[in-house]
């Protein structure tokens, strides 16, 4: 049985589930290089099982968001702890994710436990109003330090408790 959430685990995202200057063919190839560090970090069981729900649920509705933000995410039973890649697109890489205002230059997929309905809503919540916010957004983009973007997310978080 996974171990209960423990709110306070700031590590959500850590250096190696960032990549800097992504260049991928699409959001499905973004979305499959960002669950490869997860899989990599031992953060999901099953990359393919992942990455099929991750589809599916990007096919139900775009996770574009205006500001070039791309949110991948998906509950899944091979997910034991919320955990977020991030991917910086290489200049002139932008993504479609179906914003309004067009592609994406920062991604960050979203792998949360199945059994985390509230909790996912939350983080999806809380990451939205950080990335609503242009400083925030121009931070991730220009720190090109793992150790940085990570830091970065998880500060973001930090107050993800009820």
């Amino acid at each position: 049985m996974a171990e209960p959430l423990d709110r306070y685990d700031a590590e959500l995202t850590t250096p190696d589930t960032v990549i800097l200057e992504l260049v991928a063919e699409d959001k499905i190839d973004a979305a499959a290089q960002l669950a490869h560090k997860l899989h990599a970090a031992g953060r999901i069981s099953n990359l393919e099982g992942f990455l099929e729900q991750v589809h599916s649920r990007e096919h139900q509705l775009a996770t574009g968001l205006p500001g070039g933000i791309g949110l991948p995410h998906a509950r899944s039973e091979y997910v034991d702890r919320i955990s977020i890649a991030v991917g910086v697109t290489k200049f002139g890489h932008a993504l479609d994710f179906g914003a309004t205002d067009g592609p994406a230059t920062l991604i960050l997929l979203i792998a949360t436990p199945a059994s985390s309905f509230s909790d996912h809503l939350e983080v999806l919540a809380t990451l939205a109003r950080s990335l609503s916010k242009e400083s925030f957004r121009e931070s991730l983009r220009r720190a090109h330090d793992p150790e940085v973007i990570s830091e970065l997310i998880n500060s973001s978080l930090v107050f993800f408790d009820h």
